[in-house]
């Protein structure tokens, strides 16, 4: 009876409702533009020029304590025993470490082919772990959080075991053997993967009262990976505008990771259709810690190669926003 009798919002309002309900909509978009324009409009900005270095050097520090802090929010949701490794995992795993050795092989047998730099990029887009935001985006997609935890920690594992076997034979340098490759590459996974882990296991355990309203935050990891993206998108635009790699070989790298994408995607949500996680399987092998992946590129091969990246980051969050977007319109039909 008192439905018709309910206040009318202010046009202003209702104005602020639409444009909350559209960032909300449109995050990771939004996040993408922002980290480029932001990137362009800096640098135009004479003013500002003195403030580089300092602003290089926050970035170095900003970007791996929003991933410590995402992941730690996001492993809050995550009860340790029900992670378990099942067949989906195997497969997935066969499915990256072996494209990545049968990418090195050519490189092996004719180490003089004139796109090199296109098959390393290659090689760098499938041997790259699993981002460590794919459980955010696997948890908004109403995947399975926990099968994709589990994977995120086995393939960084495998990650640091046989990327210094392979990557020795493919582009050799007498600097780097395996032990030292190993603990490098360790050094960089472990902070970030196992303390956030390790963290959240305490929180949940000994301080419940933390862990409840931690949880209370509902979309607070999603957030703090959209600032980590605009920050990643700047790093990615700042590093393609800076190269002075000729356009044909920034255009191989740009292809070679967008069919990356899209067959790990394929791939991955084809491998969990059968264990009944799409979402997961996709994200598994999908989406990727590219981060890690300029670094790797960057450290053990040419910065030319750490292109295929910053390339990779723009199409596999492009494909997210699609995800997103899907899952939005299919969300609103139900209703």
């Amino acid at each position: 009876m008192f439905e018709n009798n309910a206040i009318p919002l202010h046009p202003e309002t209702r104005n602020n409702m639409k444009l909350i309900r559209f960032i909300k909509n449109w995050t990771l978009p939004i996040s993408m533009l922002a980290g480029a324009m932001g990137y362009f409009v800096y640098v135009n900005l004479p003013f500002l020029a003195p403030t580089r270095p300092f602003v290089i050097e926050s970035v170095g520090i900003i970007q791996p304590l929003l991933i410590f802090l995402m992941l730690f929010v996001t492993f809050c949701k995550v009860d340790p025993r029900d992670l378990r490794l099942t067949g989906i995992h195997g497969w997935l795993l066969l499915i990256q470490a072996g494209t990545f050795c049968l990418l090195g092989l050519p490189l092996i047998l004719f180490p003089d082919t004139q796109f090199r730099v296109v098959y390393e990029g290659a090689m760098i887009c499938m041997i790259t772990p699993t981002a460590t935001a794919a459980a955010v985006i696997t948890g908004k997609l109403g995947g399975n959080m926990h099968s994709l935890v589990s994977y995120t920690i086995l393939i960084n594992i495998v990650s640091a075991i046989i990327i210094p076997l392979v990557l020795p034979m493919v582009h050799p340098n007498p600097q780097l053997a395996f032990m030292p490759s190993f603990l490098l590459i360790l050094s960089k996974v472990f902070p970030l993967l196992i303390f956030p882990f390790l963290l959240a296991w305490v929180v949940r355990a000994y301080l419940p009262g933390l862990h409840k309203a931690i949880l209370g935050f509902k979309d607070l990891a999603f957030y703090l990976w959209a600032v980590a993206l605009a920050i990643a998108i700047a790093v990615t635009v700042r590093s393609i505008v800076h190269s002075e790699v000729a356009i044909i070989y920034q255009a191989g790298i740009a292809i070679a990771s967008l069919i990356c994408c899209i067959f790990q995607f394929a791939v991955g949500r084809k491998i969990g259709g059968h264990y009944n996680d799409l979402v997961g399987g996709g994200q598994s092998l999908g989406q990727k810690s590219t981060v890690f992946s300029i670094w790797l590129g960057a450290t053990f091969l040419s910065p030319v190669t750490s292109m295929a990246g910053g390339f990779y980051s723009i199409w596999h969050n492009v494909y997210n926003s699609y995800q997103l977007y899907q899952k939005r319109k299919a969300d609103e039909l139900k209703l």
